[in-house]
């Protein structure tokens, strides 16, 4: 097919995956604007003009460009600016990174930053005292790789009045000696609260500077679109500067953050955020979905379960565990211990305020780790349905870490979407260790159902969740193929029976986060759809090995215009 207008922009040669319903693929395409013009050699050719970009990937391949459905560039772009310790091997490692970040920034009130892993410590709890060796009186905050929870001194502890005698918060935990001193280690609303009530907040020009660094690591691992689930109203106000600077060049929805300080209230204040727009007309920031956290994570406690969790994992102590007993948060089979995780919104106002937001045409992004937070946000979405019928609303579960097989046709009855963090679905540590103990052998084997939430009708979508982990999409790619990290190629697969196809798993990271994201245009290369493509430097489905990861991005283009490209 062609199309009249002159030469074109950008023609890429070379084999182009369309991830189309029949799979099918072609040999070139062209670009005009922001638009496909044209696809296959004989129909591409004749558009190459004395001033056309033409991109060589014949030993490469072409797909759609990636869409990362769950991800938080802002936050983890911030973290490059700061203490970035991820991706370090070690207390030692993180101790080094944040006594130089402090050494070249004496000026500076905080010591900030975070990627930290929990494995690298005993039980994944780091203690203050290592901090202060390399901080002293200056207060430091490292939120942990999951965004979870939180490292701090023992300068941060007093400026924040943390002490013995403080209590936990209702969606939180501190850690203590058993003598009551905290330890240094801030769980879920205890570490968010110490962030938002006393940190010095972010400026805007340090707001926008993050979304532009996030954006374009992103870009360079050939992601063109994504949903930022965590999108607060001064983060709301960069992208929008952003858009309007025209230098958001990735197409953007911003999940607006779900206060659950709050009540229903907070509806009407969404709502008027979200009247307010992109940055600019026809702009790339799309603030039309409302981000609801349900439960924490599972190496915490915090994940919330239908039974209590094995053994005796940290989690809240006898008097919080009996209330989220209270709360409907417990459960009566499967574990030895009081703790059955914590569920941050109560059942009824979840239902509720899920029921109001579909009514006014927000999609809902979910939060749900343990099989009880995911059964929660299914019957959210099913009373949703009743009050106000399906719509296009494409509400989306990220995470789905345990799922009651039960709950797997939910997603395909309620035209809910699983967004899948694939990385996640391997042997490491953080499972090994702090996760499969406190789970026992039926819930261990219930985790990551990919391959049964695809058998079962489900929508599935991707997303990274970085900086939590990688955001490249090769490597979670392979990782939902083999069940098997890149760096652990030798060793077993985790739950290979819930390995996907690779057609399947590049489906889910191109159109099935582009359903997600209401982005009609991307997800798929055809004529007339706008022009976000991804050029690896090899064909991914020629290897019979899977090593997915091998491969490398060697240009991104967005709406038209080279974002990355090798060399430049």
């Amino acid at each position: 097919m062609t199309a009249d207008g002159g030469p074109a922009d950008l023609v890429v040669l070379g084999p182009v995956h369309r991830v189309d319903a029949a799979g099918s693929r072609t040999d070139a395409l062209a670009v005009r604007g922001d638009r496909i013009v044209a696809l296959g050699s004989a129909d591409v050719r004749p558009l190459v003009g004395p001033r056309t970009d033409v991109v060589d990937a014949t030993a490469g391949l072409v797909l759609p460009g990636f869409v990362d459905a769950h991800v938080h560039p802002a936050t983890a772009g911030r973290n490059t600016l700061t203490a970035d310790l991820a991706g370090l091997d070690g207390p030692e490692a993180y101790l080094a990174a944040v006594a130089r970040y402090a050494d070249a920034h004496p000026d500076r009130p905080w010591i900030t930053g975070g990627g930290w892993s929990m494995e690298h410590f005993p039980g994944g709890l780091p203690r203050r005292e290592d901090l202060d060796r390399v901080t002293g009186d200056r207060p430091a905050f490292l939120f942990n790789r999951d965004v979870h929870g939180a490292w701090v001194n023992t300068a941060a502890l007093r400026a924040a009045g943390i002490t013995a005698a403080t209590p936990d918060p209702v969606d939180g935990r501190i850690e203590r000696d058993p003598d009551g001193e905290p330890t240094g280690m801030l769980h879920e609303g205890a570490a968010y609260s110490l962030e938002t009530d006393v940190l010095p907040a972010p400026g805007h020009r340090e707001w926008c500077a993050a979304v532009l660094a996030g954006q374009a690591h992103l870009h360079r691992l050939g992601i063109t679109g994504f949903q930022d689930a965590w999108v607060t109203p001064d983060l709301e106000r960069a992208y929008r500067s952003v858009d309007a600077d025209g230098a958001l060049t990735a197409r953007v929805v911003g999940a607006l953050w779900w206060d659950r300080h709050r009540g229903l209230d907070q509806v009407d204040d969404l709502l008027d955020r979200r009247a307010a727009g992109p940055g600019r007309p026809g702009g790339a920031f799309h603030p039309g979905t409302v981000k609801i956290m349900i439960d924490g994570v599972l190496e915490n406690g915090t994940g919330a379960l239908l039974a209590p969790y094995c053994g005796h994992h940290h989690g809240p102590d006898g008097a919080a565990a009996a209330a989220g007993a209270a709360a409907g948060t417990g459960g009566t089979d499967g574990g030895d211990g009081a703790n059955s995780g914590l569920v941050y919104v109560d059942p009824a106002v979840l239902q509720e305020a899920v029921t109001r937001l579909h009514g006014h045409g927000f999609q809902v992004h979910l939060h749900a780790i343990g099989d009880r937070a995911v059964r929660l946000a299914l019957d959210a979405v099913a009373a949703a349905r009743r009050r106000h019928g399906p719509g296009d609303h494409r509400h989306h579960v990220a995470h789905v870490q345990v799922v009651d097989p039960a709950d797997l046709p939910r997603f395909r009855d309620l035209g809910v979407t699983a967004t899948l963090q694939a990385f996640w679905a391997q042997h490491e540590p953080q499972m090994d260790e702090l996760t499969v103990p406190f789970l026992g052998p039926r819930r261990s084997a219930l985790q990551y159902p990919f391959r049964s939430l695809a058998a079962s009708g489900a929508t599935l979508a991707m997303g990274s969740d970085w900086g939590v982990t990688t955001a490249d999409p090769l490597a979670q790619l392979e990782v939902a193929v083999t069940r098997r990290g890149p760096d652990r190629r030798d060793g077993p697969s985790f739950l290979p029976a819930e390995r996907l196809s690779l057609p399947t798993a590049v489906r889910a990271f191109t159109a099935g986060s582009a359903w997600v994201n209401h982005d009609d245009d991307a997800g798929t290369l055809s004529v007339g759809r706008r022009a976000d493509l991804a050029v690896l430097d090899r064909d991914v489905f020629a290897d019979p090995d899977a090593r997915v990861a091998d491969a490398r991005v060697t240009c991104t283009v967005a709406a038209g215009r080279v974002v990355h490209r090798d060399g430049r």
